[in-house]
């Protein structure tokens, strides 16, 4: 237990809390006001960006690329779009990231992708960009009508993702993976037999073996939240990782599906504290020593890690990670709380007390 459970707090505080630990009334409105307080000021005293000001669209700052693009985009020049998209060059994992803030962009004003596809019939990346925005467009009606009008739209919007994503995939170079990893988000929604996922997922790794947007997509399938059980993302997990080279960060997978597994807030000390979760997590430290400087993947890696190092004590450790990523908390595990800000803020400020209380 951490040093905010000094000898003289804890058995008050637990008297409070029953059987649940101190850590676990760390979540979003566990705690009382005046410590909420008392741990936000301490974070703010140590630089850390306060609650109300994190951005919870982006898991890390916009690049200069990016915004410039952006910018150009949002007054109608598409073409900025398609030489931005072209910059990434066979860097697939790039690739698929500029295509999928394009989408995003497309999602809010779309003109600009239109005139794009109106002067380029056929061009491959337009098409590419489309079927992410549809993609996009069914996963946010899912979340956002009633429950029978969300789920027949959601179905029809991916119908129509599919037959664009299949489009993308007739125009794409032929060794560009990007139009099958937009396919994975369809095969997730509408439920692909686990053998028709296997032949997606072949068409993939035949064009790129280790890519690690492919890979998370995937894990997110096996899982029991989709198409699978915890067994099986687990598995492809572990195979995934065990096969890859250090500082590929494919050492992250083990932790979506470790996180995925999380059955509610109460307990998680206990599951997150278990010597394969820890082993797993340490593994994923490594890997994150062992990457390229600068590589933009380690946003993802560090969010989670921050969140399972708060929970097995590591506060000094979870700290280091907080300070890599703050600012920014559009990432796992934060947005699956409808408070995003309110998740990280919690873990964040009370890592950074008890690491300082034990400094």
């Amino acid at each position: 237990m951490s040093g905010l459970t000094a000898r003289g707090l804890l058995p008050a505080v637990l008297g409070v809390l029953g059987v649940r630990t101190v850590r676990e009334a760390a979540r979003p409105g566990g705690g009382t006001a005046g410590v909420e307080e008392e741990r936000a000021a301490q974070a703010g005293a140590f630089g850390f960006v306060p609650e109300g000001e994190l951005d919870t669209v982006h898991d890390q700052p916009v690049t200069a690329d990016e915004a410039a693009c952006l910018g150009a985009v949002g007054a109608g020049d598409w073409e900025a779009a398609a030489d931005w998209v072209a910059g990434a060059g066979r860097d697939w994992e790039e690739r698929r990231r500029r295509v999928g803030v394009l989408a995003r962009a497309a999602a809010r004003d779309g003109a600009w992708l239109a005139a794009w596809e109106a002067a380029r019939p056929g061009d491959a990346a337009a098409a590419l960009v489309v079927a992410d925005a549809a993609v996009r467009a069914a996963w946010d009606v899912r979340g956002a009508r009633g429950a029978q009008e969300r789920f027949r739209h959601f179905r029809e919007l991916l119908l129509a993702a599919q037959r664009a994503a299949h489009a993308a995939q007739e125009a794409a170079d032929p060794a560009d993976p990007v139009p099958y990893v937009v396919e994975q988000g369809v095969g997730t929604g509408l439920g692909y037999p686990h053998e028709r996922y296997e032949q997606l997922w072949g068409r993939i790794t035949a064009r790129a073996p280790r890519l690690l947007c492919a890979h998370t997509a995937a894990v997110e399938y096996w899982t029991a939240r989709w198409r699978g059980s915890h067994e099986l993302a687990l598995g492809f997990a572990r195979r995934a990782a065990d096969g890859a080279r250090p500082g590929e960060l494919l050492r992250l997978l083990p932790l979506i599906a470790y996180f995925e597994d999380e059955s509610g807030e109460q307990g998680l000390q206990d599951h997150y504290k278990r010597p394969e979760v820890v082993e797993a997590v340490d593994a994923a430290l490594a890997d994150l020593a062992a990457a390229a400087p600068g590589d933009r993947r380690t946003a993802a890696l560090r969010h989670l890690l921050a969140w399972m190092l708060f929970w097995q004590d590591r506060d000094a450790e979870a700290v280091e990670q907080f300070r890599a990523v703050d600012g920014y908390v559009g990432a796992l595990p934060w947005t699956r709380h409808a408070r995003p800000e309110r998740r990280y803020a919690h873990a964040r400020d009370w890592a950074v007390r008890a690491a300082a209380r034990r400094a």
